[in-house]
């Protein structure tokens, strides 16, 4: 196997290799002053007004549950693809794993469908992400799959 090919396979097993178009569509064009709004009247008091989380945030709780985690870059936010943290976001993060399979996940995250509307989580998750380093934006995209234009 040629050096080039071995490191594509490698990076491609970590998931880490950029896909070969743009895959932020959702998180473009959004209005970023009104996801810092809903961000602040909905997503702060647990998340941190500056999104820097709960303490200790990867250890669970007596009941099981982990503490709500940051979503600047020193979380895992932007580990997710776009449409996992959408569903997390509408379903809450039990259904939303659940969807996916995993099971037996306490998650603490409660769904805020009925609450917002798809645009307002689009908006949220924009502002999220804006915060982010272009670097770490960078990665997250090559998270999402291709679009259809």
């Amino acid at each position: 196997m040629s050096r080039k090919r071995a490191l594509s396979v490698l990076l491609l097993s970590l998931g880490l290799a950029p896909l070969p178009v743009a895959a932020g569509h959702e998180m473009e064009g959004r209005n970023l002053l009104s996801g810092a709004e809903l961000y602040q009247a909905h997503c702060a008091a647990c998340h941190g007004a500056n999104l820097e989380g709960q303490p200790d945030w990867q250890v669970a709780g007596p009941d099981g549950i982990l503490p709500a985690p940051p979503h600047d870059e020193t979380g895992h936010t932007w580990h997710h693809d776009n449409g996992l943290l959408f569903d997390y976001t509408r379903l809450g993060g039990q259904s939303a794993l659940a969807m996916r399979g995993i099971t037996g996940f306490r998650s603490g995250m409660p769904a805020f469908e009925g609450t917002l509307s798809d645009d307002e989580i689009w908006d949220v998750l924009a502002y999220i992400r804006s915060k982010w380093p272009d670097r770490v934006q960078t990665m997250q995209a090559a998270r999402n799959p291709p679009h259809a234009d």
